[in-house]
Formats: structure tokens, C-alpha cells, sequence
């Protein structure tokens, strides 16, 4: 057992034995030892993963250029800065290792969260954190060839029973929210989560409720109260954000978000021809009565509503 894999095992201990004595004085020591714990694990994956070259030149964060002596230069490392977690995500796809690194994203948030916020229930952030990690940690254990159950012991045992436990608080919170009559589909199949600490663990107060509008949020995590027409922005931004950046990537377009002309909120979908807020929904002319090509959404937002398009438009104000 390599020295980084073996203080990554015992850091990894370490986070669920604090945990396990469940004080809040110990949340901040379980989070902390838990996080590097698996953040050295990801080391060792990279290591493993290139047998041949030296460790410190796998995982050093800095490089500097210096002449090789033959008219080239070769890339050193430059001091003592191994990769964090940021870099992590990008060595491993440089490396072609097959590990979605949500998780480690993840749990750098909610370490963050711990480590630089107060929050009256430290147990349930502690608890999270090892729980929506625990599929990457399990994942980098199979990428080093070791069952997490063969080497972290009675720790593993606690994970298991922490992610059983989380997985149980996270469908009852679900469940108060399952009759509500969501506006936009999109929403309805994206869960909520807390602005403050980034937690999924978000329930309504009166799950007898069903109406979008009278929804009274409470964050099981860290007891903050989340605005519900900020959980609607926010839903809709994870929800869609990678086909808002494809798009404008791929054809240079907005959408399929936009400020809704009702209420100003960044959630007027296309696809839904709606505000998944407040339910705006726009009629406007799909075809321009001059050249009929189709008049886009942006247009109508804009409120070009006279049965043109944005160009014809700006042709026949220059013939004025």
C-alpha cells in the first residue's frame, strides 16, 4: 500500500469516525478529514493510472518551462503544490480515467459550506457530504483495484448506514413536495435545492399543499428557508444549462431560457412557450408575413408582435 493511499484511508476513517460521534464539534473535523481523505484517493488514481512516470509529476498542480539544452525546453514541476479538487476533475478527463466527477464537485461545495458557514444542524451536512460522495469514492476504490470494505473496515459499515440514512431523509422530503401542481414540466422533473448550502434535502412545511405558488420551503440541511420563486430559477438553470451552453456553443442562439416579460424572471422556456414562475405564456406569429420565415421567440420577447421578423422589420424602417 502506497504512502498517499494509505493516509487516504486513514483520513477517510478518520471523517466517518468524527461523524459517527455525532457532536457538532466534531462535524467540521469529520467533513474535513473526510474530504482530503478522498481528494488523496483521487491522487492515487492518477498515479496508478501511469505506473512508470514519477508521482510528483503526475500530481504537481504548477509546471514551468526551462531549456532542455538542445534549442527545446522541458516542463518541471515548480514547488510543492499537489492538484486539488478543481484539477482533479480536469486531470482525470486529460487522463481518459472514466469517473464522473460530479461527486467531487459536489463535495468541495458542501465542505465549503461547513468549513465557512454557521448551520444548527451540522450532523445533517456532514451527512450529506459523505453521502452524495459516496458513489465517486466508491468509484475511485474500483479504479485502484480495492473494495472500500476490505480496507476502511467498521467505516465502511457507517458509510453504508449514512447514505441509507440520507437517501431515506431525501424521499421523505420529496414526498412533501409530490402533489404539487408544478407550472413547467421541467421543474416538476428537476428537485429543488437550498441556495445557501446547496442541498437537495429541501421539503415544503404543509405537504397537504399543491399549489406552486403557496409553497413554503424549508432547507432540512441547514434550516434556511428558500424563497420558492428563487428555487424555480434556480431548478430551471441546472436543469437546462448545458443546452443553453450547447446552443450558443453549436448555433450561436439564446435559449432555451429567457426573462420573462411578466415577471422578470430568468424562466420563460421555449420548448414549454411558458414562465415556469408564473406562467406567462406568449401568442404571438410564428411566420413573417413579408419573407415567412419563422419569428423567433427572442423576437416576440422583444416585442416585435406585428407579424415580422426582426429583419424585415429593420428593411422596411430604412425604406421610411
Amino acid at each position: 500500500m502506497s504512502g498517499i493511499f494509505a493516509n487516504s484511508v486513514a483520513s477517510i476513517k478518520m471523517g466517518i469516525e468524527d461523524y459517527a460521534l455525532d457532536t457538532p464539534a466534531r462535524a467540521l473535523s469529520a467533513v474535513r478529514n473526510f474530504y482530503a481523505g478522498v481528494l488523496l484517493l483521487g491522487k492515487e488514481v492518477l498515479i496508478r493510472a501511469v505506473p512508470l512516470a514519477n508521482p510528483n509529476d503526475v500530481i504537481g498542480a504548477k509546471y514551468a518551462p526551462v531549456p532542455d539544452g538542445k534549442g527545446g525546453v522541458d516542463h518541471v514541476i515548480e514547488g510543492y503544490q499537489t492538484v486539488d479538487f478543481n484539477t482533479l476533475s480536469k486531470r482525470f478527463k486529460d487522463f481518459k480515467i472514466s469517473i464522473n466527477t460530479k461527486g467531487l464537485q459536489e463535495l468541495n461545495v458542501l465542505r465549503n459550506h461547513i468549513e465557512h458557514r454557521y448551520t444548527d444542524q451540522p450532523a445533517h451536512a456532514v451527512r450529506e457530504a459523505i453521502a452524495r460522495a459516496f458513489p465517486i469514492t466508491v468509484a475511485m476504490f474500483q479504479q485502484v483495484g480495492a473494495h472500500p470494505a476490505e480496507v476502511l473496515g467498521e467505516a465502511w459499515a457507517i458509510m453504508l448506514n449514512v447514505r441509507g440514512l440520507y437517501e431515506a431523509e431525501l424521499i421523505r422530503c420529496r414526498a412533501t413536495l409530490a402533489d404539487v401542481d408544478w407550472i413547467s414540466a421541467t421543474v416538476a422533473e428537476k428537485h429543488l435545492s437550498c441556495r445557501e448550502c446547496h442541498s437537495e434535502l429541501i421539503e415544503q412545511r404543509d405537504n397537504t399543499n399543491t399549489e406552486q405558488e403557496a409553497l413554503e420551503l424549508v432547507c432540512r440541511s441547514c434550516g434556511a428557508e428558500p424563497d420558492w420563486n428563487d428555487a424555480i430559477v434556480d431548478a430551471v438553470d441546472r436543469a437546462l444549462s448545458n443546452e443553453t451552453y450547447a446552443r450558443a456553443k453549436d448555433t450561436g442562439e439564446p435559449g432555451p431560457v429567457y426573462d420573462c416579460p411578466a415577471c422578470n424572471r430568468h424562466t420563460y422556456i421555449d420548448f414549454e412557450n411558458a414562465c415556469a414562475a408564473c406562467g406567462e405564456s406568449i401568442e404571438y406569429e410564428t411566420e413573417c408575413a413579408r419573407c415567412s420565415n419563422d419569428i423567433s421567440l427572442e423576437d416576440a420577447l422583444d416585442g416585435l408582435d406585428e407579424g415580422l421578423c426582426s429583419y424585415c422589420l429593420y428593411v422596411m424602417g430604412k425604406d421610411d
